[in-house]
């Protein structure tokens, strides 16, 4: 019984390992997991005590759960069987796929995460590179929304930071998910983005007929259930950014999976038009040869990134400039889909319109898009481009509010960044390459609906 056993030196090791995991899985993991949700669990109780809308219990559910949810969920496993038959393939193997595209969505969300490094991460970044103004808010409207709504911030998406900024302007109000492009599937990107809260989307599902409908069957199931489980959220109709500086026709994507699934007896849904608009876009210039070319690819070399930084950063070191400019945020009236529902029978196209109107009418009037304007009509020297913007300042909607500083301190910093990017020289002329008169002409359409009585148009 106690002789000893001559064994390798390999097999010793395996022994060894395997004890290891066995040790680890079955007492060291769950300790450890049984830790870290106790902190998390104080990390939310924290929150929510100063939260106007607590975080939902859906959105904290573990991913596990919630995937097994989604792809066990009726609606989806029809649309596995249809595509199973669709394609000629073994309804586990189809089952698979939809799991597939269910890991793919849900994500998992970290509150610790979320509001001890996103929040600082938004606040910080926001500030480093904008000056950040509100313009149009009635909190009057805002605190008569139900407190058990689902609210939902529809935005016209002028940059990728837009992200950034509506998640630092409501980080008192809630924690926001985000529907994100597959621009940002890319690792460590896409794990970072999935913490918090973020879901990816892929904009070209339609173009694949039977594969499309599973995924988008799967999307739509997820989007359902978040709405019905209170989970704030936050939607680009648009589908993408802006590549001439207009507002762009809505796609009906998230906002239809929200319209179909939607019980006027039960949750109210509630849609906060949100508008953005900034004195320098940094990708404006590849956003405006995108338009040019029909290529929707935004990625620019990684150079060109390091070189624009290193750019900024040497300026704001020796004080030539201190941020980009103004950042401007506009809220516009909320729409409740119970009431919007009643009165036009739920047509998507109709809420879709509306909400872009509500969005138009709210886009803030910052410096650059307000002398672009005035140059493009004609203005020869600052005192010209300061008359033309009080002129336009007093030609604004009721809708948008107005800056509350005066016509020549706008045309002073408007002119200054313009100066400093050398759009336009010391006589106020355009600079002699094309796509610097491009650049002037994106960004005042991006207020030139403030000025025409044609409507926003609908899908």
């Amino acid at each position: 019984m106690n002789a000893p056993v001559a064994i390798p030196l390999w097999l010793l090791v395996l022994v060894v390992l395997f004890a290891a995991v066995t040790f680890a899985s079955h007492f060291l993991f769950p300790s450890v997991r049984w830790f870290f949700r106790r902190r998390a669990e104080k990390v939310v109780a924290r929150v929510n005590d100063r939260l106007q809308k607590p975080i939902e219990p859906f959105k904290l559910a573990r991913r596990y759960d919630t995937i097994q949810r989604l792809v066990y969920d009726p609606e989806v496993i029809k649309a596995v069987n249809d595509y199973a038959q669709a394609e000629g393939v073994r309804e586990d193997v189809a089952f698979e796929k939809a799991r597939h595209y269910a890991r793919e969505i849900v994500p998992s969300f970290s509150a610790t995460a979320y509001f001890s490094f996103g929040m600082r991460a938004a606040k910080w970044l926001s500030r480093f590179l904008y000056r950040l103004r509100v313009g149009q808010f009635n909190r009057a409207e805002y605190e008569a929304i139900d407190p058990d709504a689902t609210i939902i911030f529809v935005m016209n998406h002028r940059s990728n930071m837009d992200y950034v900024l509506v998640t630092y302007l409501v980080s008192r109000a809630s924690a926001l998910s985000y529907a994100v492009g597959e621009w940002a599937r890319v690792w460590p990107l896409s794990a970072v983005i999935k913490m918090m809260g973020g879901y990816f989307i892929r904009r070209k599902s339609r173009r694949q007929a039977v594969s499309g409908g599973l995924y988008r069957k799967v999307l739509a199931r997820y989007v359902q259930m978040a709405t019905e489980g209170g989970v704030t959220q936050a939607i680009f109709p648009e589908g993408g950014l802006s590549l001439d500086g207009t507002i762009a026709k809505p796609r009906m994507g998230i906002i239809s999976y929200i319209i179909d699934d939607f019980d006027p007896d039960g949750r109210d849904v509630v849609f906060v038009p949100v508008a953005l608009n900034y004195d320098r876009v940094l990708e404006d210039r590849f956003l405006i040869k995108a338009g040019k070319t029909g290529v929707r690819r935004f990625r620019p070399p990684l150079f060109t990134v390091l070189w624009g930084t290193t750019q900024y950063l040497g300026a704001r070191l020796v004080g030539r400039m201190t941020t980009f400019g103004t950042a401007s945020v506009g809220f516009g009236k909320p729409l409740s889909l119970k009431e919007f529902a009643t009165d036009n029978d739920g047509a998507t196209q109709a809420l879709a319109g509306e909400l872009m109107t509500r969005i138009a009418g709210v886009v803030p009037a910052v410096p650059v898009p307000l002398v672009c304007r005035a140059i493009l009509a004609g203005a020869k020297t600052e005192e010209e481009i300061a008359t033309q913007i009080d002129k336009d300042l007093s030609d604004l909607p009721s809708t948008t509010r107005r800056p509350q500083r005066g016509a020549a301190d706008l045309a002073a910093d408007g002119l200054a960044v313009l100066r400093r990017r050398k759009l336009i020289d010391g006589d106020l002329a355009i600079a002699s390459g094309s796509d610097d008169a491009a650049v002037l002409e994106y960004y005042a359409a991006s207020i030139a609906h403030h000025f025409t009585t044609e409507p926003v148009e609908d899908a």
